[in-house]
């Protein structure tokens, strides 16, 4: 029987604040563990929770950028449930009145084109602590510094059919929030984690199968390879003839291999209730807007830009917007005098190799664009140009006195010319046979051992003409 299948995500990503959403307490990565708390993440007697206003306009940033409604007029709610890193027993989280539904995500799938996924709503909540299970032989520790930290929880439609879309809808998701400066969306750090619900039906079924959840995948990789082990693993299933249980997984990343953790909750297990301490919380419709004009481009608007505006392929526009900082940088090489597509080249080329490497880019915009003007005047050769970048991304400098100092200045003397063509046909005169009997495409591969004879200073302009000359004698 051929399957179907039917994923959703719930996306949790930290907000992009110093200090925790109910307290004053830091969110910083790394401290000793159980060093950022106080009473109220704590949740000791007589501690009032006070909600952080940069947290809640981070979360209508990104409720803005995927296109949803925010809501007014929200409701904080408690989510019971007793596990060892959540202090309070409960976790302040929001359920029938989020703060915002609705929205898209637009995404390119491997398989089928453009998709577009639902988002049927964005909450905000806090994290629990996290439990360690590696720090005391036989025991089990828990660090409490995460425990408040602000989330905002992003559910996504069940409108993704396989592990490679929901990968591509995250990659897609991240830019975005990246972009509206919501979050760093570092997996590393966990300000990133996944929870992913998966089902399978009958191809051309319309009912939904019974789903089951991984929980807090750490990488979009890993989120791949647990939806591919547990669409396999319910096909297993339901090919013996065997129901699919509702439980929640876990995912062995060594193995690659999910297992169940527990039985799945649903909405009534967690006893849901308006917090008591925590007022509605509400937005002026001015203030929504305010912050949906402060929305900076986003990708997509700024993949057609590029397009349109400077001259890119559609996928060099991809490359080019992947990353805020790229595009910053390529439009400042080309703001400084360089074509868009030789400026996209270069970035995308010797450019990305130390961005990857360092998160910048070593050589400034203006010399990036100056020595692109040398190639286009003929001073120096792409090839020899090259070797300046790496000079300058080294060393630094100016670009023309680096290609003086290196001595990659293009020579256009014809005496010169002529002695590197001459010593290039005798030490190859089996190509040059063969160029004579017809092998015309032989003068590009002529006109390289040139430019390799010449350690890359040769004019190719002036090489081809005395090179045809010179071949065309008998």
């Amino acid at each position: 029987m051929a399957w179907e299948t039917v994923i959703g995500l719930e996306v949790h990503v930290q907000l992009g604040t110093r200090s925790k959403m109910f307290c004053a307490c830091s969110t910083a990565f790394g401290d000793p563990p159980n060093s950022n708390v106080c009473p109220v993440c704590l949740g000791l007697p007589g501690s009032l929770p006070v909600p952080n206003a940069e947290a809640i306009r981070l979360a209508v940033r990104g409720a803005l950028a995927l296109g949803g409604e925010v809501a007014e007029r929200s409701i904080f709610a408690r989510k019971n449930y007793f596990y060892p890193d959540l202090p309070k027993g409960y976790q302040i989280s929001q359920y029938d009145q989020p703060l915002s539904t609705g929205g898209a995500v637009a995404l390119e799938s491997p398989e089928r084109g453009s998709v577009t996924v639902r988002i049927e709503r964005l909450h905000v909540e806090e994290d629990a602590g996290k439990s360690l299970h590696d720090r005391i032989p036989g025991k089990t520790a828990v660090d409490l510094n995460r425990a408040g930290v602000p989330l905002a929880e992003i559910v996504g439609g069940p409108d993704l059919r396989s592990p490679a879309e929901a990968r591509a809808y995250l990659t897609t998701l991240r830019q975005l929030l990246v972009y509206a400066g919501v979050s760093e969306c570092s997996m590393e750090k966990g300000s990133l984690r996944v929870d992913a619900n998966l089902s399978i039906r009958p191809a051309g079924s319309n009912e939904l199968g019974t789903k089951t959840e991984i929980k807090n995948l750490n990488s979009f990789a890993n989120v791949e390879r647990a939806l591919e082990s547990e669409r396999a693993r319910q096909q297993a299933l339901l090919e013996r003839g065997e129901p699919v249980r509702q439980v929640t997984l876990l995912f062995n990343a060594a193995t690659g291999q999910v297992r169940p953790m527990r039985s799945k909750e649903a909405s009534h297990d967690y006893r849901y209730f308006p917090d008591p301490d925590l007022p509605p919380l509400l937005l002026s419709r001015e203030w929504i807007e305010a912050q949906r004009a402060g929305l900076p481009e986003l990708p997509a608007a700024k993949r057609a830009r590029l397009v349109q505006v400077h001259g890119v392929t559609p996928y060099d526009a991809e490359v080019l917007a992947s990353e805020q900082g790229i595009a910053d940088y390529f439009e400042r090489v080309v703001q400084a005098g360089a074509p868009g597509k030789v400026a996209a080249n270069w970035v995308m080329q010797d450019g990305m190799t130390g961005y990857k490497a360092t998160g910048g880019f070593a050589v400034p915009a203006t010399r990036l664009a100056g020595l692109i003007a040398l190639v286009d005047e003929g001073v120096v050769s792409h090839q020899a140009a090259k070797k300046v970048y790496a000079e300058l991304a080294a060393a630094g400098g100016e670009p023309r006195e680096v290609a003086v100092r290196l001595g990659l200045l293009q020579v256009r003397d014809a005496s010169e010319l002529e002695r590197w063509v001459d010593e290039v046909l005798s030490e190859h005169a089996k190509e040059v046979e063969r160029y004579r009997a017809g092998e015309s495409k032989l003068l590009g591969f002529l006109t390289g051992q040139v430019m390799k004879r010449s350690k890359g200073k040769a004019d190719p302009k002036g090489v081809q003409p005395v090179l045809q000359r010179k071949l065309e004698r008998s």
